[in-house]
């Protein structure tokens, strides 16, 4: 079983977002680049901000598209879980691939909403 921790907005500008979630969330971000902008929540919920011109793959969601991340512990259960998915015959939107951040793959649930699973290695 899997524990969504991690969502990820697709915005137009991520410092200007930032603002906006700051005063929402009553905090401010832990991280902050012009591309990516990071809250964690009480409960150690996450909450990123990817410019949408820069997010991999590509979205074409209209305002609103958004992703639900799933945070895993090493980049060898990226793997893990594209293999056990795979075999279960389900599509794969983006196979594993290092990002910048590191591990990353990513499926669609059956509405097309996008989900991410990840392992960080910076």
């Amino acid at each position: 079983m899997v524990t969504p921790t991690y969502y990820l907005l697709h915005v137009a500008d991520p410092e200007k977002s930032s603002g906006f979630y700051a005063g929402l969330f009553g905090r401010p971000p832990v991280e902050t680049s012009a591309t990516f902008v990071l809250f964690v929540l009480d409960g150690g919920i996450k909450v990123g901000l990817w410019s949408k011109a820069t997010v991999e793959p590509a979205t074409g969601g209209a305002p609103g598209a958004l992703e639900i991340g799933v945070a895993l512990k090493a980049p060898a259960e990226v793997d893990a879980f594209h293999e056990s998915w795979l075999a279960r015959g389900l599509p794969v939107l983006q196979p594993p691939t290092d990002m910048d951040f590191g591990r990353s793959m990513m499926v669609n649930d059956p509405d097309g909403h996008r989900i991410r699973l990840f392992a960080v290695t910076m």
